[in-house]
């Protein structure tokens, strides 16, 4: 165990978190998503919810204040403007962890999977929910 560091984050995730430079994406996913076959190394995290996982990860990783768009979601096959409860909820916790509002960009469901299979890694979650998947871009830390 390490001070500080949120104890979901395991080992392996915690390097990759590590290894990834400015401008690098990382996808977070549900328990359908096809994340073994998309291609980025995958680390599984089946016993956690996308959510859960989100506010972890973001807990160590800032979003990227140079980019248009720093979050991505997935819109809702057949109704890209339906709001899905999880969406909320990642919105919240982006807003906890950034000092700056960070929008969730929608993406239509084969261009999420396209961007998703260009990212640094994958984080496979048990998140049962539908449409539980978003994707991050890694900002810097300034100097303090």
């Amino acid at each position: 165990m390490l001070k500080g560091v949120n104890p979901l984050l395991p080992p392996d995730l915690l390097a990759l978190l590590r290894a990834m430079g400015h401008g690098d994406e990382i996808a977070i996913v549900d328990a359908n998503y096809p994340a073994m076959s998309a291609g980025p190394q995958v680390v599984r995290c089946d016993g956690l919810s996308a959510p859960a996982m989100l506010d972890a990860v973001l807990s160590l990783m800032p979003l990227d204040d140079y980019a248009e768009a720093a979050a991505w979601r997935m819109e809702v096959v057949g109704a890209p403007h339906q709001e899905e409860p999880v969406f909320a909820e990642f919105r919240d916790i982006i807003a906890r962890n950034e000092a700056r509002h960070f929008p969730i960009a929608p993406l239509e469901r084969f261009a999420f999977y396209e961007r998703t299979s260009a990212c640094f890694a994958i984080i496979a979650t048990g998140e049962r929910r539908l449409y539980g998947n978003v994707i991050l871009k890694k900002g810097i830390l300034r100097p303090e």
